[in-house]
């Protein structure tokens, strides 16, 4: 979460994501950041939080990522009622917490789309430890991700905010590091100070609109 938590494009992208913090990782950077091996994150670096055009990218890829892993399943279980997104958070045992708030807060938030944690079939995971970027997330580009929980940064913000922003983007939606405190994406634009774990109207209405459209979408290509 630098200042810029990294975060998850809209659209039918799924990307790379931070809180507001930090710019987005690749899938060759997984296996460094998920050890914790990477540089320790400081004032400075994670003060930066200013978007960048590679991050908004991969924060799409993901999105997109997610929502055609969705799409195949569906297509096998046509009698599936909800959109189900399964999670692994067994990766980031210091977040346990903040992920299930996170989990609560959006399946409270949207109803075209569920959060639900899992170690089968999950689309993406919840990673922890120490990088220079802050806190993000990182697809393969092939259904799985993963967020990662930078430790330094969570102590600087509010961790169920961070939390809920990351996987803001696994859902859809970009940073805006100039809103208000009231919008989650503005991530650690409004400060340290801000403690706002909620989506707006705005932020839920938009996620509501592409598990919607996104998903019917998606699920056409598949069928293909």
């Amino acid at each position: 979460m630098h200042k810029r938590y990294l975060s998850v494009a809209a659209a039918l992208g799924l990307a790379a994501a931070a809180l507001g913090t930090s710019s987005v990782a690749s899938a060759s950077d997984s296996p460094r950041a998920a050890a914790g091996t990477a540089s320790v994150s400081t004032p400075a670096s994670i003060a930066k939080y200013a978007g960048s055009g590679e991050e908004a990218a991969a924060n799409k890829a993901f999105f997109e990522a997610v929502v055609k892993a969705v799409a195949e399943k569906r297509a096998a279980n046509p009698g599936a009622q909800a959109v189900t997104v399964t999670y692994n958070p067994s990766g980031a045992p210091r977040f346990q917490q903040q992920i299930a708030a996170s989990t609560s807060i959006w399946n409270a938030a949207v109803t075209n789309v569920k959060l639900r944690a899992g170690t089968t079939g999950a689309s993406f995971s919840y990673r922890e430890g120490n990088d220079s970027r802050g806190s993000y997330a990182s697809t393969d580009g092939h259904g799985r991700g993963y967020i990662f929980l930078d430790y330094r940064q969570n102590q600087q913000y509010n961790s169920t905010r961070v939390t809920t922003h990351e996987t803001g983007h696994v859902l859809g939606l970009p940073d805006n590091y100039r809103g208000p405190c009231s919008e989650l994406m503005s991530g650690g634009g409004p400060g340290p100070s801000c403690t706002n774990a909620q989506p707006d109207a705005r932020e839920r209405a938009r996620v509501n609109q592409l598990w919607a459209n996104g998903l019917a979408k998606a699920m056409k290509q598949v069928q293909k």
